[in-house]
């Protein structure tokens, strides 16, 4: 299948997942995508990740995380930089996601980290996703 959009299109992923209130999500793996989960995983916003070898590119496997009550722990995900108008911002002009409650991924020069990360690092980039 031709995805023109590969970010989107795991960030998709994620959200069906959890609104059937599945434990675990499988989705085509690339660099950029194993940065972003493993900046989800460090952030507390998924469970797990694991690496699936078969014989390709490869394929991630996200555990997502609930509360007690079943109710997710990512309330939201947006797709923010797209192929047909990509947003960058300096490190001044990097957004805080609901007042500092949620994260921005950002992909940088020094590879692909959140927000906060990007101001102490004072620098800029290509903002993918907002995650609150």
């Amino acid at each position: 299948m031709l995805v023109n959009d590969p970010i989107a299109d795991m960030l998709t992923r994620i959200r069906n997942a959890q609104i059937a209130k599945h434990d675990t999500v499988v989705i085509p793996a690339s660099n950029m995508k194993k940065s972003i989960a493993k900046i989800l995983l460090d952030e507390g916003y998924i469970k797990s990740v694991d690496m699936i070898d078969d014989g390709l590119a490869g394929q991630i496997k996200i555990g997502l995380k609930y509360t007690d009550k079943k109710q997710s722990v990512i309330v939201g995900l947006k797709r923010i930089s797209k192929p047909g108008l990509r947003v960058y911002a300096q490190c001044e002009e990097l957004p805080k996601v609901l007042g500092g409650l949620g994260i921005a991924i950002v992909s940088t020069s020094k590879g692909v980290m959140t927000d906060k990360q990007a101001r102490a690092a004072k620098v800029g980039g290509e903002v993918l996703a907002y995650i609150w």
